[in-house]
């Protein structure tokens, strides 16, 4: 199995993309740590990880909660020993006009998609900078590399997550960290159908689509690395078409 012997930490792991990236690593071999908002979420995540074989823990975590996240990683630490993979997957999403997004909104579209990778990358550091190894995925989204319309809090918050990838895959290089972005367009996940309710979703990726990124970058020689990977719809158009 190519993850045989690690631990992931997973943010968002309770449905979508974050839950898809946990079967697919524990199917590889890696034990779960799930971190979401939703218990009842976690929960299920971690019962298809015990039936592939692998351990699997279950944190309540609000990422853009500082004691929340401390409090997660110590957890999942004691009962490891180690996190090797942390995937920072947890999203929020509000899509309108510049001009009809309450401050709110706005804050809770940074608070979630930038703030949360932040806090969750400094509080598993430590652990990983004295092992001087680790793998860290951050899942920002195209909408982090071009600009969308009705999309500027969302457009902001990862393209923030992008440029902090970048700076951190060289920060980090001296420890044996490597740091990557998935960006991938659009998928069919509940936030999604919550954001955009009148869209047909019918050609769009899965969570399993960026699931299979996500062990690429988690599975790579460590002679290489990659450092955004963007995964589109078949039937868009490229970036910079």
């Amino acid at each position: 199995m190519l993850l045989e012997g690690t631990t992931a930490f997973i943010t968002g792991a309770g449905r979508g993309i974050g839950k898809g990236i946990a079967l697919a690593f524990a199917a590889q071999g890696c034990d779960i740590v799930s971190a979401a908002r939703t218990e009842r979420q976690v929960a299920e995540t971690a019962e298809e990880v015990r039936g592939l074989g692998r351990q699997a823990l279950t944190l309540t975590c609000d990422v853009s909660c500082a004691q929340d996240v401390r409090r997660s990683v110590d957890t999942a630490l004691d009962r490891f020993g180690k996190i090797d993979i942390l995937v920072n997957n947890a999203g929020y999403a509000c899509f309108k006009p510049f001009m009809e997004i309450s401050e709110t909104e706005w804050r809770r579209s940074l608070d979630v998609n930038l703030t949360g990778a932040y806090l969750c990358i400094q509080a598993v550091l430590p652990s990983m900078i004295a092992r001087r190894s680790g793998r860290i995925i951050n899942i920002s989204s195209v909408a982090g590399l071009k600009p969308i319309v009705d999309q500027s809090a969302y457009c902001a918050s990862k393209y923030g997550l992008t440029g902090l990838t970048q700076v951190l895959a060289i920060e980090l290089r001296e420890y044996g960290i490597r740091v990557h972005a998935i960006c991938p367009g659009g998928v069919d996940t509940q936030l999604a159908r919550e954001a955009m309710p009148d869209r047909d979703k019918t050609d769009w990726l899965t969570p399993e689509d960026i699931a299979h990124a996500a062990l690429y970058l988690a599975t790579l020689s460590p002679r290489a690395t990659t450092d955004t990977i963007l995964v589109r719809r078949y039937g868009s158009v490229p970036i910079g078409a």
